[in-house]
């Protein structure tokens, strides 16, 4: 059974951020003549791989709502230069934005279940396609 992770995406303001650091990040591989991979570095290596590495996503925490995901492509433990044992999260590239949900802070990362998941917002549907005042007036009505 497919799991995923969810993790807060510290210091983004919006899913246009985060797709901005995504292409910083690959164009300054491409600069320095490097093959780019998105990996995102976390302390603990989830121990339930198996089920994340079968279909899996991490799921972003923006502004104290999950906002996005991204397909996990490969889970790659390691041991830093300080002997502590991290891991690479191998990213798909492409950022999903998703049904935004609250929620609230938490430290690290956290398994979410497949069934907990918010559905995948088609591009034709997605809020950044409507007004900002519109935006803010769902938002408000907690509708968005």
């Amino acid at each position: 059974m497919t799991l995923h992770l969810l993790k807060l995406c510290v210091g983004c303001e919006s899913i246009a951020d985060l797709e901005s650091w995504i292409e910083e990040t690959r164009l300054l591989f491409q600069r320095l003549g490097r093959p780019y991979r998105q990996t995102h570095t976390t302390r603990m290596v989830p121990k339930r791989m198996d089920e994340i590495l079968d279909g899996g996503s991490l799921y972003w925490v923006i502004k104290g709502r999950i906002a996005a995901r991204q397909r996990v492509e490969a889970i790659e433990p390691f041991t830093a230069e300080d002997g502590i044992q991290r891991c690479h999260l191998v990213l798909e590239p492409v950022v999903v934005p998703v049904q935004s949900r609250p929620c609230r802070p938490f430290q690290g990362w956290r398994y979410l279940p497949a069934g907990d998941t918010p559905a995948d917002i088609r591009p034709d549907t997605a809020p950044e396609s409507m007004p900002q005042a519109m935006r803010d007036d769902l938002r408000a009505l907690g509708l968005l």
